[in-house]
């Protein structure tokens, strides 16, 4: 996205070098990448990153407003609602499509945005390696405070433990080491000293929780929490000790309840240019565009990309018996604008935020991109190809 960067970048590109980057993560963290890393990273000009962060805090203005829970509190399903939620979300994930507007300029358009978090540690384990094996531009940041690495961890800290020992605090996931994002676990433990832990082994007595510590019986007292309901949908017999229901003595970081309430339920309520006219499907009532083609069906909760329907018919809506639990947005037009040796690749960012307890707002910390040749933009969806993948960002500062 730009030129003279682009042309630096890949002319001191070579397939050696980027073996090289792959290997050192195999090195770093043995047998725990299961996702494709993309060839380069994204270089961002100050003009789309305005864009960006004008979106990202016209959102946030949404989502901080005193009756937002009013407002989203259908979204949490009775059956999944957990005690003791906190007053905000503690990560905000808002994923944007790179598109050109009419005036040729690069534009952001929204494709959804999560009250969960996603990959905080790798995301500053992995620019580093890129600035350590290519030329990166001393004048472009991979997170916003411009903090070095170890300033970022320290962020991290504040959000994930607060005053808590690391003993203390897990991270929450469904058989950690079988997730595709399991690098992530390993640098955030590296980083934080925190472990990951399966919802399996956790042991309740009373309201509180216990996990096996290198043989000794600890306390849990915050969860890191990245595990999503949907997933324990898969293990129908799924034996464990307590209920995300149970009323407990534990912090969520975050609680499970933000993952519902921020989410593409929220979609609708948004309006901004960089907002994709979204509705759910319930508000139809039957009567639905004329040209469906125009739009995409995505179920509410779904992740990764599951459940998402590029070309859906009346047919297919008029069987749907929890429109409810539907939206229907109208589709982006994702522009190839990434230059690799072989022609052009298509790109979303996702901007990655914290929000401390007693913070009136979220702060911007880092960033991610996936690069895609495939019709979507999902790892999943781009196998065999190549210059595709998840990768970081470097912003023109």
């Amino acid at each position: 996205m730009i030129p003279s960067v682009r042309a630096s970048y890949n002319a001191a590109f070579s397939e050696e070098k980027y073996q090289q980057l792959i290997d050192t993560i195999h090195r770093d963290w043995p047998d725990q990448l299961e996702f494709r890393i993309a060839e380069s990273p994204v270089f961002i000009p100050v003009s789309l990153r305005e864009k960006l962060t004008t979106a990202c805090e016209s959102f946030i203005d949404t989502i901080a407003a005193p009756d937002f829970k009013s407002k989203t509190d259908a979204a949490i399903p009775p059956h999944q609602r957990v005690p003791n939620e906190n007053a905000h979300t503690h990560f905000l994930a808002i994923d944007f499509a790179i598109c050109q507007n009419e005036a040729g300029e690069y534009d952001p358009q929204l494709i959804e945005l999560q009250g969960f978090p996603s990959l905080f540690a790798f995301q500053g384990y992995l620019p580093e390696l890129f600035k350590s094996q290519f030329p990166i531009p001393e004048s472009f940041i991979w997170n916003f405070g411009n903090y070095s690495l170890e300033e970022y961890k320290q962020k991290l800290k504040e959000v994930i433990l607060a005053d808590e020992e690391p003993a203390h605090c897990i991270l929450l996931e469904i058989f950690p080491e079988k997730q595709k994002t399991r690098v992530d676990f390993a640098v955030t433990e590296a980083f934080l000293g925190i472990r990951s832990v399966c919802y399996t082994q956790i042991k309740k007595e009373g309201r509180t929780l216990y996990y096996d510590l290198d043989g000794v019986k600890t306390p849990i007292k915050r969860i890191y929490n990245r595990l999503i309901f949907d997933d324990l949908t898969s293990y129908p017999d799924l034996q464990a000790e307590f209920s995300f229901m149970d009323d407990l003595d534990v912090t969520w970081v975050g609680h499970p309840n933000w993952f519902f309430r921020i989410s593409k339920y929220t979609l609708p309520l948004l309006q901004s240019p960089y907002v994709p006219e979204t509705h759910y499907l319930s508000e139809y009532q039957g009567n639905f565009p004329e040209n469906l083609e125009a739009y995409v069906l995505k179920p509410l909760f779904s992740f990764a990309g599951t459940g998402v329907n590029l070309y859906p018919t009346r047919e297919l809506l008029a069987e749907i018996t929890d429109p409810e639990n539907y939206i229907l947005q109208k589709k982006v037009s994702y522009q190839p604008v990434i230059q690799a040796p072989d022609g052009l690749v298509k790109c979303e960012i996702r901007m990655l935020y914290v929000w401390p307890d007693h913070a009136t707002r979220p702060e911007l910390l880092t960033s991610l991109s996936r690069l895609s040749r495939g019709e979507m933009i999902g790892v999943r969806f781009n196998k065999d190809f190549t210059w595709v993948g998840g990768t970081a960002c470097f912003f023109e500062s």
